[in-house]
């Protein structure tokens, strides 16, 4: 039996912040077939490649951009999902710091947006499912694992902690509770700067994730819940 498939790398990049709230990167196709609809940045992978390799690559050559956070996925292969033949897509999650989500089109890209994950437009493939999988996968994932700050700057408020949170439970979080488990988990290294919000008075205190803490909890076999 000769199997006639072909692989492709896509990711769903996302980026966070409180003002837009989860933004997911989508690019113009210019090519049929979708031609002119927007689809997750990706490609078909080299013969000789990883697959993360061509995430990569694909990413940076489409838009410039480096996910400072990849993970694979889900695999997607129903065999009518694209008309050029049998295609199977190997999805995966990519985050990236919004300071550093600044898009340089590649000569192959004529247009690359962020999206808000709630209002896509109309995609290409079953790219739309793929996005709404990649929010689910993360919601499991923020239990246990620290994904959260891959996605804030590398000094922020516990403010910009708690509302991503809520934007991906859809649910309000108990500040004093919340900040109980992560402050016993010992995630958060104090900063001597502070941020000064024009609204308030009181300038917030600022932190940075610590990975070595992090790293140790998990190394001592205890379980690590973040959220719950």
């Amino acid at each position: 039996m000769h199997q006639h498939i072909r692989v492709t790398a896509e990711a769903v990049v996302l980026r966070y912040s409180s003002k837009e709230g989860m933004m997911v990167l989508l690019t113009k196709r210019t090519i049929p077939p979708h031609i002119f609809k927007w689809g997750l940045p990706g490609g078909f992978v080299h013969n000789d490649e990883a697959l993360e390799a061509c995430v990569h690559r694909e990413l940076k050559d489409e838009t410039g951009l480096k996910a400072n956070y990849l993970e694979q996925m889900s695999t997607w292969g129903h065999p009518e999902r694209d008309p050029r033949g049998r295609v199977l897509c190997v999805a995966h999650l990519a985050l990236i710091r919004h300071s550093a989500s600044k898009i340089v089109l590649g000569m192959g890209t004529k247009e690359a947006k962020w999206y808000p994950v709630r209002e896509l437009p109309v995609t290409a493939f079953d790219h739309a499912e793929i996005v709404a999988a990649a929010i689910e996968h993360l919601r499991v994932r923020l239990h246990t694992e620290p994904l959260a700050f891959e996605m804030l700057d590398e000094k922020f408020p516990v403010s910009e902690l708690e509302k991503l949170y809520e934007w991906v439970y859809d649910r309000s979080v108990d500040r004093r509770n919340f900040q109980k488990k992560i402050n016993g988990l010992g995630l958060l290294a104090a900063r001597p700067e502070k941020l000064k919000h024009p609204l308030q008075g009181r300038p917030a205190q600022l932190y940075s994730f610590n990975r070595d803490k992090f790293r140790e909890l998990k190394e001592s076999g205890s379980p690590v819940e973040i959220f719950s």
